[in-house]
């Protein structure tokens, strides 16, 4: 990240390290524990950029439950850069919504997310809710 390449211009790079603190680690497979690590470590307020979808580190959890909440987790933390505005001169990440895309029912009431995108990364959300009401 560090040496322009296709993937990353170096003066984008220098406009990130501007406004965040950044710790590059080699690229080794190891890296990622460390940054989940540090991540979790620095609170809930902390976010990580990566393109990185952490799949062989949720395969390793326990159960279900703790791969839901670890999945929970990283869309509310993980950034990742979607483009570059004002001609590179800022940087664009993919939001994060505030509110949880989870099934959520209040009463007679369902909001179910989804959408027909059968590629959807792990940090990318469903876009549309189904909204059902039952009728008494």
């Amino acid at each position: 990240m560090l040496r322009p390449s296709r993937s990353w211009d170096r003066q984008n790079m220098n406009l990130i390290q501007q406004k965040a603190h950044c710790f590059f680690t080699d690229n080794i497979s190891e890296d990622d524990p460390f940054l989940l690590y540090a991540t979790l470590h620095s609170g809930n307020h902390c976010r990580f950029v990566s393109r990185d979808l952490m799949r062989d580190h949720k395969a390793c959890l326990p159960d279900g439950a703790t791969r839901r909440l670890f999945f929970k987790w990283q869309r509310g933390h993980q950034l990742v850069v979607a483009g570059y505005v004002a001609a590179g001169r800022r940087v664009r990440f993919q939001s994060i919504p505030c509110f949880d895309t989870i099934v959520q029912s209040t009463g007679d009431t369902w909001h179910i997310p989804y959408d027909d995108t059968e590629d959807r990364s792990t940090y990318e959300v469903p876009q549309q809710w189904l909204c059902l009401t039952k009728k008494h």
